[in-house]
Formats: structure tokens, C-alpha cells, sequence
């Protein structure tokens, strides 16, 4: 019998069109899962079981008809509790947000989805405002790793991570400003995509600038690409959108490896320390793509560490995003996050115009070295999961989430794509990924290469079951 959470959402469609099952099935099963494991996970903030099932009832009677509206009719989907969604309070993880709001306005890409037909199952959960690497909050508490839950599910889509590692539904939609779909992704064994920036309309627009980007998590690469002929369009809303993709995502997957240019930076030249099982499936990916047919070098970017810049742009970006707050709201706060938006709200404007100078000249570095290479592999992590409800590993030194995410945000600062594909686990079962990046507007050849690894089976597709499943 066919176990329907455990399927892509490709899969699943398949399977409306050949009458196999249907919508209400596929969604009643999700949001069974999704009950399931909250209480072990913490995945949700929300669940919305009867406008699901209703959602779910009107996209099969399409489906009876011959009529499909859009890509992705029927398929349960969830939503990071940072994005808008119409009838839904989006708390952005926080108690200094009102739910009493008019929640009458969906952002740029849930509206793609409802447009495609997508039944939503629920919003997950979010460090407060999206802040740091890893998804606890004063509002929702500690989400955590579906493959161990006394580690975290990392951060700050963590819920988002774990509901699709659970198989609470196949797609879901994640924001990443420093790495918040990478890292989480890597940590709990799915992929994910941080698509170049503007390629994916965000309104309302991010108090953290033009690091912010929205990114489809998922089972695979195929359902990333089927994700983003939804989501990768523009919207008059968001001025700083592209101009719709050339052609289909999924009409490139096939494309392969062979031929590519690829880099692989196992310790960005030596700046990061990476745990030794981490370093070896990356490489044995790596070797991998090379009996593909990829061109591969190692090789390391001129990347200096960008962290000051970094913390410059989005401590700032923090005191902007609670600059609103009165006293009595400010208590409320993660102290983690009071504490850096009190030090974001010091910066002067030439020390923010200095920060952003360095990653202008990061990008101009990074485009430089993708006139040689085609990608550039990495670790996404330097490490696996480690315990839950902590912002830095016990014992790290590290004074925040940056100190442990080193080949994540430099990415931010230069808008490129770059995604988290699972590659193995270490001795304790806990997930590692790789990350792929390209040139700006080359997300076509990230999604390419994640494919050819799922497709020669090195890319993991097995995925944790919730306790008692």
C-alpha cells in the first residue's frame, strides 16, 4: 500500500492523474502526520485541518472534471509563519505581535501557490522574526531534528525542515537571509534552494535588506524545480523582482553534469574547521559529480570572512524590524535578539554604507571566479545537528549562529543561488548536506546538478518517520 506522506509532490500528481488517489486522501494523510509529530517536533505554530479538507475537496472535483487549475492542484503544502497568508495571523514567531490583525493579504509567492491550486496545511514555526540559525521562541518553543529530537532542526525555517523531512507535505516555502533553508535543510536531511535574489518576490519587503531571499524546501530536486515555476515569477508588489525565468525550471533538470566546471571548497582554503564524516561524504559526492562528467577542481574562492560586514547589515536589520516596539514589547523579545538589535540600532550610516561596500566588492570577487567555474561545492555545514534550544554548539566558543554557519551567509551578501542537497549521515544518523552555488540567475544549473545527484542515487531519499509511526 502506498504510503501517500512519503511521496514527492510530482509523485503525488502523477497519481491524481492516473485516479490512483486524490487530493482529500493526500491531504487528510498530511495533516494526520503533521498531528502526529507535533507533539515530539514542535513543526507547527498552526494547523488548519478543515480549510485544508475543503481546499482539498474542491481541488479533487477539478481533478473528476479534467480540469486542474495550475502545477501543483491538490498538492498539501505548508508555509514559514514569517510569510503573509490570507486568513492565517502570521506571529513572525514573536508575543509582540497582535493576532488581531486583518490578515486579508497573501505575499507574492503563497499567492503563486493558491493561484496553482496547493492546499495549505498549516504555517510553521520560526525563531522570532527569522532572526538566528536555529527555530526556538518565546512564542512556539524549541523545534526539533526529526532524526534526533534532542538536537535542533536548525534554522530559522526549522519547522518547515522537519515537517518535510516528516512527510506533513512534500513543499513547503522558507526564507533564508544568512542560510535559513540551507542550514536546517542540511541538519534534517531534505533539500533546499536559496534562489538568486529577486528571483522569488517578497512583500512585504524584509527589514533585513536584500539579504532576505524565499526559497521552496522539499523532498528533491525535481519537486524544487516544480516548486519554482510556480513561486519564480514576478510581482508588482516587490520592486526589486526579475522578470520571469526564460523557461521552465523542470524542462532543465535532465541536463546533467557533464561538461560542468565545478570547484569544490572543502574548508573555504582552510578558514573552517569541518567534522571529519561531514568532510567525507561531501568528497565522496564531489568524486561523484566528477565520474558524471563534471570538470572538477579543487579550488577555493578569494572569500575572505565577510562576518563583520555580515553582522553590520543584519544587526541592523533586527533594530529596524523592532524598531516600533514599546518598552512593554521589548521585554518580550528573545533576549538573544534584544541584545543584537540594541547593538544593531548603534551602527552609524557610513559603518552600514562600509558593510555594504564589502559586499559589493564580495560580489564582484564572486563573479569573477564563476568566469572560471560553473559551480562551486562546499559543505553547506560544518557540522551536524547539535542540541536543541542552544544558539551555538556547547562548548564552540562561538558567540552567535554565524560562528557555526560559515559557508551559508556569504552567499546572502551576494545574492547567488545556492543549495543544500543531503548526502549521507554521520555515525549518529544525523543528516549532512552539500551545498551548490552559481553565478546570479543560474539557479537553472543548481537544480541541474542536485538532480544528477538524486538521480545517481548519491543525494539521500530515505527520510526519518516520527516516533510510533
Amino acid at each position: 500500500m502506498t504510503e501517500l506522506t512519503e511521496l514527492t509532490a510530482a509523485r503525488l500528481l502523477d497519481g491524481y492523474r492516473k485516479g490512483e488517489w486524490g487530493p482529500v486522501e493526500a491531504t487528510r494523510a498530511a495533516l494526520e502526520r503533521a498531528e502526529a509529530i507535533q507533539p515530539e517536533v514542535n513543526a507547527f505554530v498552526r494547523l488548519t485541518g478543515e480549510e485544508a479538507l475543503e481546499q482539498a475537496r474542491e481541488s479533487e472535483e477539478r481533478w473528476r472534471r479534467g480540469e486542474p487549475r495550475g502545477l501543483l492542484d491538490g498538492v498539501p503544502v505548508t508555509v514559514k509563519d514569517i510569510l503573509l497568508q490570507r486568513g492565517a495571523p502570521t506571529l513572525r514567531g514573536s508575543r509582540a505581535v497582535d493576532p488581531a490583525g486583518r490578515w486579508d493579504e497573501d505575499a507574492p509567492s503563497v499567492a503563486r501557490l493558491r493561484e496553482h491550486g496547493a492546499v495549505f496545511i498549516g504555517k510553521t514555526t520560526t525563531p522570532e522574526f527569522g532572526w538566528k540559525g536555529v527555530t526556538d521562541s518565546p512564542l512556539s518553543g524549541i523545534t526539533r531534528n526529526p532524526c534526533a529530537p534532542s538536537r535542533t532542526a536548525g534554522g530559522s525555517s526549522g519547522g518547515s525542515a522537519a515537517a518535510v523531512a516528516l512527510g506533513a507535505g512534500p513543499l513547503s516555502l522558507g526564507t533564508d537571509g544568512g542560510g535559513s533553508v540551507r542550514i536546517p535543510a542540511s541538519f534534517c536531511g531534505i533539500f533546499a534552494l536559496k534562489p538568486t535574489y529577486g528571483r522569488v518576490p517578497l512583500y512585504p519587503a524584509s527589514a533585513f535588506g536584500t539579504l532576505a531571499h524565499v526559497g521552496p524546501m522539499t523532498r528533491d530536486a525535481a519537486d524544487a524545480a516544480l516548486l519554482m515555476d510556480v513561486i519564480g515569477h514576478p510581482d508588482s508588489r516587490d520592486w526589486s523582482a526579475l522578470s520571469a525565468p526564460a523557461g521552465p525550471y523542470t524542462d532543465g533538470l535532465a541536463g546533467g553534469v557533464r561538461g560542468l566546471r565545478v570547484a569544490y571548497s572543502p574548508s573555504l582554503g582552510g578558514q573552517v574547521a569541518v567534522q571529519p564524516a561531514v568532510a567525507r561524504a561531501v568528497r565522496q559526492a564531489v568524486e561523484r559529480l566528477a565520474e558524471l562528467g563534471a570538470y572538477v577542481t579543487e579550488a577555493d574562492p578569494d572569500l575572505t570572512d565577510p562576518v563583520e560586514a555580515f553582522h553590520t547589515l543584519w544587526f541592523s536589520g533586527a533594530a529596524r524590524v523592532t524598531q516600533h516596539l514599546g518598552p512593554h514589547q521589548r521585554e518580550l523579545l528573545d533576549p538573544g535578539l534584544r541584545e543584537i538589535c540594541a547593538r544593531g540600532a548603534r551602527y552609524s550610516a557610513l559603518e552600514y554604507l562600509a558593510a555594504v561596500d564589502v559586499r559589493m566588492d564580495l560580489g564582484r570577487r564572486m563573479g569573477r571566479f564563476h568566469d572560471t567555474y560553473d559551480l562551486l561545492v562546499t559543505p553547506t555545514m560544518p557540522l551536524t545537528a547539535f542540541e536543541a534550544g542552544a544558539e551555538v554548539p556547547k562548548g564552540s566558543g562561538h558567540r552567535r549562529w554565524t560562528g557555526w554557519t560559515p559557508f551559508t551567509y556569504p552567499f546572502n551578501m551576494t545574492q547567488q543561488p545556492a543549495a543544500s542537497v543531503p548526502v549521507g549521515v554521520d555515525a549518529d544518523g544525523l543528516p549532512i548536506g552539500l551545498q551548490l552555488v552559481a553565478a546570479r540567475h543560474r539557479d537553472d544549473l543548481v537544480l541541474r546538478a542536485a538532480h544528477a545527484l538524486y538521480e545517481a542515487g548519491v543525494a539521500s531519499a530515505g527520510r526519518p518517520r516520527p516516533s510510533g509511526s
